[in-house]
């Protein structure tokens, strides 16, 4: 790519590109490549000019030499999903045409074609006013036809015009910002599969790059797995969460010939999928589908102030008869139609929490739903899983301890052939301590069963495998200590996770699993109990690892060796009490327990279900996100309450006003759009610094 520098300081250089102006997918694919780059912090495309703004960290030429690298994008190349440039110029453009034409007209036109005019403009509030009366609703719209057409039938054109005017100019700014915020939503909602599974004519399984699945490849998807495709099942069944989807919450059950989705989660069972749609160029869509039409999208508080809005139009509309019949002062009465409670109560209070949710996203923290931010600000309790959430996301194997003269590479080796299938932080453990003592493997078992919360079993050289926690191995399935060696697993270090290996119901290995504590973990947790919040921790693991991990951390309570079902029926014996519960875990086995609570958060890395359950994810490895969402609840909940209490007190001012005649009917409404305007504009504004 040639260019050439405009202006630099340190760690900002502004380039032009040797060509005349960009077209918007240009800038799109442009931006992504740039940011691609190392170093690169910040990018801003100015298409029309073809310039290009960077902020940097590093070495001036080393980047200089980056950018001579890349390929200008072709001029036919697609949009990028989710950058919302063409939104944001389509909406750029509308309003100032809107803006010029009002001017100009205003300034220019004749009374009579400007009156003509505006009786044409003002047909479709007309309309739609009467049709809410038809439909038995008494709504805003009402209120907007009968203040246009009562100023347009006493001649008052300036005040027709505004009103028509700023409500145009308010209907354009919450769709251009109801758009773009959906946007960033689905683009941060969307999948970004790696490698999946894939099933040969063979009836081997090799994991290929997603980005070479071929339309018609077979691909498997177990219990806890991303569907990665839009397919047809042809062989095998399951329980599948579509909630990421369509919205509902209850499993559906999936055979052969039903149709799965891409992004959607296996719950339980397993199914071969033939790849119909391998790009899933519908998926970005359906989600935006699904976000707008989802009740999710309103909190409690929203709801219960556009429910408000609804009502106090009625009271305006009585404020206006009452006024007229009172005073028969047509200017006195207009006050009421002229100035309305509920204009300003449904336009601000979506655009606040549309703006919060994509601040949060602006911070790696993806949340589906206005709701799930209003559960985090009344959160009363926060329950904390042990492995990958407070403790880092990626353990280590510290140690294989061999049984029943085994191997113990081989056993890292068995273990890893079976782990690898279901990606977990502690499977992930293993196959990445295999990878490191380059224990290579094929695929020699037969079908791999996945026990929730317990283990794996699997057939391997016709041996029966399982692999798991110590509850699964020696109390669901009997496995023995061999004779003899009943020390040596008392031995084993207690304050390391335990991963058991059983071969033929005989005990082969005990894998030791190292949790380190995440950086910061103890500071979060303090931080929380300054907040108010009452901090529990609930694992799987050994009551001595628990108890160490929780001491170090300090939280206020603490449970180990704990079944999902436990973990479920401790956040629904605390709701019962009317606390407000969220959690955040990262595992296949937290998904019952995060769908319990008021708002269930899952970390990015983490397992797929859980991600997708999850009412909120985290996309970051910083713990201290969560006491940032928190926070970031927390002001939206008062900015709402604060917008609530400036729209009662300020038009009722303005009501006031007009009837005792210190303001006209005219400036009334000008105020009142203005400070609506004004309003939903603060709105947007960010909450945190």
């Amino acid at each position: 790519m040639k260019f050439r520098i405009k202006h630099e300081i340190r760690g900002r250089i502004h380039i032009s590109i040797d060509v005349k102006k960009l077209n918007i997918a240009q800038a799109d694919n442009l931006e992504a490549k740039i940011l691609q780059m190392p170093k690169v912090k910040k990018v801003g495309i100015y298409f029309r000019t073809g310039d290009v703004a960077i902020c940097y960290e590093g070495d001036k030429y080393e980047l200089l030499r980056e950018l001579q690298k890349i390929a200008l994008p072709d001029r036919n190349c697609t949009v990028q999903e989710g950058s919302g440039r063409a939104t944001t110029e389509y909406y750029k453009g509308k309003l100032i045409t809107k803006a010029a034409l009002h001017f100009a007209c205003k300034l220019f036109l004749p009374y009579k074609i400007a009156y003509i005019r505006a009786v044409i403009k003002a047909l479709p509030f007309i309309f739609r006013g009467i049709k809410s009366i038809f439909s038995g609703r008494l709504e805003v719209s009402v209120l907007d036809a009968a203040a246009i057409g009562i100023s347009l039938f006493r001649k008052d054109l300036s005040t027709a015009g505004s009103v028509m005017y700023l409500l145009g100019v308010g209907e354009l700014l919450e769709e251009w910002t109801h758009k773009k915020s959906v946007e960033d939503l689905a683009y941060q909602m969307s999948i970004h599969v790696d490698k999946v599974w894939i099933r040969t004519e063979e009836g081997t399984e090799v994991q290929i790059p997603m980005s070479k699945v071929e339309e018609g490849d077979r691909i498997v998807v177990r219990t806890g797995g991303v569907v990665p495709v839009d397919g047809i099942v042809i062989e095998g069944e399951a329980y599948v969460n579509q909630a990421s989807m369509t919205g509902e919450s209850a499993p559906v059950h999936k055979d052969a010939e039903k149709k799965v989705f891409a992004g959607t989660v296996v719950e339980e069972g397993e199914i071969l999928i033939s790849a119909e749609n391998v790009q899933g160029e519908s998926r970005y869509e359906r989600i935006i589908e699904m976000i707008e039409g989802s009740e999710k999208m309103k909190s409690m508080t929203q709801a219960k102030s556009e429910h408000l809005a609804d009502k106090l139009v009625s009271i305006s509309f009585i404020g206006f008869l009452a006024t007229y019949l009172l005073t028969r002062n047509a200017n006195k009465a207009l006050s009421f139609i002229m100035v309305d409670y509920s204009c300003a109560l449904k336009l601000s209070m979506p655009l606040a929490v549309l703006a919060a949710m994509k601040e949060a996203g602006e911070r790696d923290i993806v949340i589906k739903g206005g709701k799930f931010m209003e559960a985090c600000a009344e959160a009363d309790v926060v329950i904390f899983d042990k492995t990958g959430t407070l403790t880092e996301s990626e353990p280590k194997v510290v140690d294989v301890v061999s049984f029943n003269g085994e191997n113990s590479r081989e056993m890292l080796r068995t273990a890893a052939c079976l782990e690898e299938h279901f990606p977990h932080s502690v499977a992930n453990a293993v196959v990445r301590k295999a990878k490191e003592e380059r224990l290579e493997h094929e695929e020699m078992h037969s079908k791999v069963e996945y026990v929730i919360a317990h283990g794996i079993v699997s057939t391997l050289d016709g041996k029966r495998v399982m692999i798991g926690s110590r509850h699964f191995i020696f109390e669901d399935e009997g496995v023995i200590v061999p004779e003899g060696e009943e020390d040596k697993i008392y031995g084993i270090p207690a304050h390391y996770s335990h991963l058991y290996l059983a071969i033929d119901g005989v005990l082969s290995a005990v894998i030791c699993i190292e949790d380190p504590i995440r950086e910061g973990a103890d500071i979060l947790v303090d931080r929380l109990k300054s907040m108010g919040l009452y901090t529990v921790m609930m694992t799987g693991d050994s009551r001595r690892t628990a108890e160490s991990v929780a001491k170090k951390i300090g939280v206020d309570e603490y449970y180990a060796e704990v079944l999902p079902e436990d973990k479920a029926g401790y956040i629904m014996e605390q709701k019962s009490q009317g606390k407000k519960v969220i959690m955040i875990g990262d595992g296949i086995n937290d998904s019952p327990a995060l769908s319990a609570c008021d708002a269930g958060i899952a970390m990015q890395d983490g397992s797929s279900i859980a991600r997708e359950v999850a009412d909120i994810t985290i996309s970051s490895n910083d713990l201290m996100s969560l006491a940032t969402l928190i926070e970031l609840s927390r002001r939206l909940d008062k900015r709402i309450n604060r917008n609530y209490k400036f729209v009662i007190g300020f038009n009722s001012a303005l009501i006031g006003a007009g009837i005792l005649s210190l303001i006209s009917p005219g400036t009334s409404a000008l105020m009142h759009n203005i400070s609506t305007l004004w309003l939903s504009i603060d709105s947007m504004n960010k909450l945190l610094d």
